[in-house]
């Protein structure tokens, strides 16, 4: 069984995936998302990525702890 996938919306077009794991409640603070991102303990789209400055889009999942969210930018004009 999955687990459920909460949408996050975002400002922009794109957000950083250390600012997205804070914005998602997903760590307290950017110390712990880069522990969280550089140990190997966070998934973008099910792969490990291990950049703190990788840019996530409207769509874009990201799992940690067994949670997973969503990005959802706003729509474009």
């Amino acid at each position: 069984m999955s687990n459920p996938v909460d949408d996050v919306p975002i400002r922009d077009s794109m957000i950083r995936l250390g600012q997205l794991l804070k914005l998602a409640n997903l760590v307290e603070d950017g110390v712990e998302a880069t522990e969280l991102i550089k140990n190997g303990l966070v998934k973008v789209n099910g792969e490990i990525d291990d950049r703190r400055g990788r840019q996530l889009r409207n769509g874009d999942t990201v799992t940690v702890n067994n949670q997973t969210v969503r990005v959802v930018a706003p729509a474009e004009d």
